[in-house]
């Protein structure tokens, strides 16, 4: 029995694990990102859910029904070590006290460009939905639970989790590295109307230039 246990206990593991990393997802999400199947990962969310670990809410997504998204609670997350939540944050103060405000700023806006310039090659000849669908990519890479839609005459992009979203509490300067790569990757400025950080279910970036 003890290695069907263990097998038992890794699989929790990994659903809470991508939880905490994603902040927020379904259970097909979390079923691609386990790789196991999404009954499987039903059956871990019911208890995890029943252990106080695991809780969640409905997010209308456009046009039918809404989805139901899965999130750690404050039980789930104490699960989990946070000294490289202390660490980042002790090492942005001292950033923040050694460099300017404005060094700060752009050393984020830097990393958002790097990431974007590895990508360059692939924007040769991609229409306006085709750079959505990459740029879509990129911030599911980066942790983030990212999908876009075309609404009347914009496009938008949705994050329903952030993986910045402890250290930004903080230090909201960082959440200038997901609008820095979509920018950049559009080609076009993207506007945040909805932020996490400011009690909103989902970030939201509007685009109406393209």
């Amino acid at each position: 029995m003890a290695p069907f246990e263990d097998n038992v206990k890794s699989t929790r593991d990994r659903v809470m694990q991508t939880l905490l990393t994603r902040d927020q997802c379904t259970i097909n999400e979390l079923a691609k990102a386990v790789d196991i199947n999404p009954i499987s990962v039903r059956h871990h969310i019911t208890k995890l859910e029943a252990d106080g670990l695991v809780d969640s809410n409905e997010e209308r997504h456009g046009v039918g029904r809404p989805r139901r998204l899965y999130y750690l609670t404050e039980r789930g997350r104490e699960q989990f070590p946070k000294r490289y939540v202390k660490l980042t944050l002790r090492l942005l103060e001292q950033l923040k006290e050694s460099m300017p405000e404005y060094m700060v700023n752009e050393l984020f806006s830097q990393m958002a460009l790097d990431l974007a310039e590895d990508h360059k090659n692939e924007l040769d000849g991609l229409n306006v939905e085709e750079k959505l669908d990459l740029v879509q990519d990129l911030l599911n890479q980066e942790g983030f639970t990212a999908n876009w839609e075309r609404k009347g005459g914009t496009y938008q992009i949705h994050e329903a989790s952030c993986p910045y979203i402890h250290i930004g509490q903080d230090h909201p300067e960082v959440c200038s590295v997901d609008q820095t790569l979509i920018s950049t990757i559009l080609e076009v400025p993207a506007k945040k109307i909805k932020c996490k950080l400011s009690g909103d279910s989902h970030c939201t970036f509007i685009i109406t230039d393209l």
